[in-house]
């Protein structure tokens, strides 16, 4: 690039940051840009388009179109050149725009004259927020070198743009931050919390855009780069304690550390005008936008070089993960792109509720949120590029929907529906003591799943009769290496104490499919929910399942005990896992440890398989627990994971129902018990029909218990079982809307 072109470019940069310094009002200091704009690149047309809503462009100055069409010419996204620029986020540049694919006269502006269109997306770390648009009579193409300025203009004015540049009257230039926004997710935990929103990891403001000085900026990116460089070093020289995963992850960020590219490139951005923050973003930023069309191998590397730029940010900026210095706000609701267990658990249980972008519901994340029946939306969409910390934030779990900043009518519909729930726990605690029985006299036991100790003061404060579930490979995610015996042998004990002699159903390491210990060898599989997991690890590794049955076993110390296998398909997998706690309770005998007094070993059915199992299963079994979460997904072929399937078949499908009966019936009469443990077990319509099938246990999270107890106890099973099965004849798909009809009679 020539230097004199060079110099002209960061002159223009200057005279961008003197107007952003100066006291002009939004629309004055977008008028006084695109006026110097287009005298710096000696264009005729200069105009700046912004966002007025997710779908609608406007202009918002220009410098050569007529005057009367500012904030009056509007487009859809992927309309006309503008608006496919917004839309590909990439630049439009043709010496012909009438003969263009998708060109749209816009007779008001008076562009007929102009033959070149060059459009550049104004974007800031993947958000698009507007377009540059540069025109001239003359039909030519802009030249490379061209282009390249206008992309570092584009970027100061996305970073001035989000400071509140431009603000001023109309949609368009409203100021950011500040208007009630409504993300619609899926839902990750049911229920509803409202506080102000604590980033887990903010966003580095950048408000130095600009350089005086480019030999200083580079001076600043170099040291900061070579400090970079040596805090991965420093990590690979630990991969001793990580898996290959994350090793490749270290491996990818000194690749790119290492990148003469990415360096050149900031570099050139320097010498453009920018100063290093700014130069890193604007990479960061086009790192983004080619995420959007790469296969998912190069989004994962894209990513790093994201996640990498982050790191480069918060060593030039001085900005550590509490990047505004913000402290907990009253009611923190988390926000955050993802979170791993271990840092979740950190924050503790005041935590209200959890906001993330991505995110799926057999997340670890999501796991933890259940456990401490936090409300958890998922796959909410740029959430932390719109939230600040501090702002007022509504979480909604039941629909999956986080409201921004919202407004008062929001508001007031939220608070009500806080009241009800708020008065219908009231209700429940009145119930807390008494039996789940029903009109016709039945009696339903209803327990609660858990698998931190922080659940277990939820025992007796739920009304609970036990554990029915205890998620013992919590404890194993949240480490970075495995656990020992003894640490888990005090924590089962003081889970036991706790129960204060309520019985706990302890599930035995359920690792695999969506569930990655980080110190243990993953395996490449193309369908890790029905690969290596689960019980198939217990007993391939047999070591670490000794070591847990042991821990288990000298934990009970002489008190009854309660374990039960995850995922057994078949009956030899039951007898091979049985036959390891037999040597476990041998080897202690031996070891002269006292024994439990008595205990239960029971298995998860997760599978269709185990319920077409031999009647000897049956026999020779404790107990099942039908695992309804896994268990349902293969019996749909519809994975869990994937929300383009899994919300298509409902529990109360008629088919589902058939075989759980079926199911129920074979228990029945083997004197098997069986309970009914996982999401659909605490949601009361289906609790009613399962308790009408004949399940007389079920288990759920804590704060479900009332409500299903406070339901079962108002109807009559034998009047649900008859409408079951009348809607069953009349050939429905499922009985959600038959029994939902019949309970509004009721209650």
């Amino acid at each position: 690039m020539p230097q004199g072109f060079e110099t002209e470019s960061r002159k223009l940069l200057v005279r961008l940051r003197d107007v952003m310094a100066s006291g002009e009002a939004g629309q004055a200091r977008l008028d006084e840009i695109v006026r110097l704009i287009a005298n710096s690149m000696s264009a005729e047309v200069c105009s700046i388009y912004l966002f007025r809503d997710d779908e609608t462009l406007e202009l918002c100055a220009t410098e050569g179109l007529q005057q009367e069409a500012v904030h009056q010419t509007r487009m859809r996204l992927g309309e006309g050149l503008v608006g496919r620029v917004a839309k590909t986020r990439r630049v439009v540049n043709t010496a012909d725009a009438p003969s263009e694919r998708g060109f749209r006269y816009m007779p008001e502006t008076g562009e007929e004259r102009y033959s070149s269109f060059c459009g550049i997306p104004v974007q800031r770390v993947g958000e698009t927020m507007g377009v540059l648009v540069v025109q001239s009579r003359e039909s030519r193409e802009y030249t490379a070198d061209e282009i390249y300025a206008l992309e570092v203009v584009a970027m100061v004015l996305a970073e001035m743009n989000e400071l509140g540049a431009f603000t001023g009257e109309g949609a368009a230039m409203r100021a950011r931050h500040q208007e009630p926004i409504m993300f619609k997710g899926l839902v990750g935990q049911e229920g509803v919390a409202g506080g102000n929103v604590y980033l887990h990891e903010p966003r580095v403001v950048v408000t130095n855009v600009v350089a005086d000085d480019p030999e200083v900026e580079l001076t600043r990116l170099r040291e900061a780069v070579d400090s970079l460089r040596i805090s991965v070093d420093e990590m690979l020289t630990q991969t001793a304690t990580v898996n290959n995963d994350q090793k490749q992850v270290l491996e990818a960020y000194r690749m790119f550390a290492n990148s003469r590219g990415w360096m050149k490139r900031m570099e050139a951005d320097i010498d453009q005008g920018l100063s290093a923050e700014a130069a890193v973003e604007k990479e960061q930023s086009l790192a983004r936008t080619r995420m959007q069309s790469a296969d998912s191998y190069l989004r994962d590397r894209l990513h790093d070089l994201d996640d990498l730029s982050n790191r480069l940010l918060r060593i030039l900026t001085g900005q550590g993960r509490d990047a505004t210095g913000a402290e907990m706000p009253d009611n923190p609701v988390l926000v955050a792109r993802n979170i791993g267990p271990g840092e979740l658990l950190e924050y503790g249980k005041k935590i209200k509720g959890i906001v993330l972008e991505e995110g799926s519901v057999g997340s670890h994340a999501a796991i933890v949120a259940r456990a401490w029946a936090i409300p958890l939306v998922i796959r909410a969409t740029e959430i932390t590029a719109q939230a600040l910390n501090g702002d007022q934030i509504l979480v909604d779990g039941d629909q999956g929907i986080a409201h921004l900043r919202p407004d008062d009518t929001v508001k007031a519909a939220f608070n009500d529906k806080m009241a009800m729930q708020t008065a219908a726990q009231k209700r429940y605690a009145s119930i807390r003591d008494l039996p789940a029985q029903t009109q016709c006299g039945k009696v339903i036991s209803l327990t609660m799943n858990a698998g931190l100790m922080a659940d277990l003061p939820s025992l007796p404060s739920s009304g609970a009769e036990g554990v029915g579930l205890f998620r013992t490979e919590l404890q194993f995610l949240i480490r970075s290496q495995m656990p020992k015996r003894a640490e888990l042998s005090a924590l089962y004990t003081r889970v036991l104490d706790a129960a204060n002699g309520q019985r706990v159903a302890f599930r035995t390491l359920d690792i695999g499919s969506d569930k990655v210990l980080s110190y243990m060898k993953p395996n490449d599989e193309p369908n890790p929910a029905m690969g290596w997991r689960a019980i198939r690890v217990g007993l391939e590794k047999p070591g670490v399942l000794r070591m847990q049955l042991q821990a288990l076993i000298r934990a009970a110390n002489g008190r009854p005990l309660t374990v039960m296998f995850p995922f057994v398909a078949q009956l030899e997998e039951y007898r091979m896992a049985r036959a390891e706690f037999d040597k476990a309770m041998e080897r202690e005998r031996i070891l002269g440890h006292p024994l439990p007094s008595s205990f239960e070993i029971g298995a998860m059915l997760e599978t269709p398989s185990l319920a077409f199992a031999p009647d000897v299963f049956f026999q020779e079994v404790d107990f099942i627990s039908i695992g309804g979460n896994d268990l349902k997904q293969f019996f749909f072929a519809a994975d869990r994971e994937n929300e383009r399937v899994r919300r298509r078949y409902d529990t109360l499908n008629v088919s589902f129902l058939t075989f759980l009966e079926q199911l129920i019936a074979r228990c029945n009469a083997h004197n098997t018990p069986a309970s009914f443990c996982g999401e659909d077990a605490g949601r009361p319509i289906e609790a009613v029909v399962f308790a009408a099938l004949g399940l007389r246990n079920l288990s759920m999270r804590p704060a479900s218990i009332g409500p299903v107890k406070h339901l079962l106890r108002r109807l009559n099973l034998d009047e649900v079982k008859a409408v079951i099965d009348e809607s069953r004849a009349r050939g429905d798909q499922s009985v959600r809307s038959a029994v939902t009809e019949y309970l509004r009679k009721q209650v």
